[in-house]
């Protein structure tokens, strides 16, 4: 199977049948993320132990088919890791589509990865990387996370 098919297939499966959507009532983290530009909209959910791991994460909203499926395998990658390694993939997920992927990151990303052909449509970028940047938003007690305007996420400081 070519790299382009399942990535197609990958990205079909988890717009079909999204992991881990819907809110998470004992959430002590939340934060929305929107695309104006396109219409995407999700919130992303967290529960935070004292230890700063990640036990439980959902999310609910809408979008194009790659911005949920990234929600989706976003959710399942994070489950059990601390924010300092959520803020890695983050930073990994955030290279690789914008074409400065790192040997290491890419390891880290591990099937994150069928994402790498989302560089290659620079329209469709911000949809992939939206929930990413609503889960980091959530993990450092913001509210709001956008790819335009006031909350704007996508330009790194």
């Amino acid at each position: 199977m070519s790299m382009r098919a399942l990535y197609q297939e990958v990205i079909l499966d988890h717009n079909r049948k999204p992991r881990n959507f819907g809110a998470l009532e004992k959430a002590n983290r939340r934060a929305e993320g929107e695309n104006p530009l396109c219409g995407d909209n999700y919130t992303v959910y967290a529960l935070v132990d004292d230890q700063g791991v990640i036990e439980e994460v959902k999310f609910e909203g809408q979008g194009c088919a790659i911005s949920k499926a990234a929600a989706s395998m976003m959710t399942v990658r994070i489950k059990g890791k601390s924010i300092e390694e959520a803020q890695e993939l983050v930073q990994g997920f955030r290279h690789m589509l914008t074409g400065e992927l790192e040997g290491g990151e890419k390891e880290l990303l591990g099937h994150l990865t069928v994402f790498e052909g989302v560089a290659q449509r620079p329209e469709r970028v911000k949809c992939a990387v939206l929930p990413w940047h609503a889960l980091l938003a959530a993990l450092e007690g913001g509210e709001k996370a956008s790819t335009e305007g006031e909350h704007d996420v996508w330009h790194e400081e």
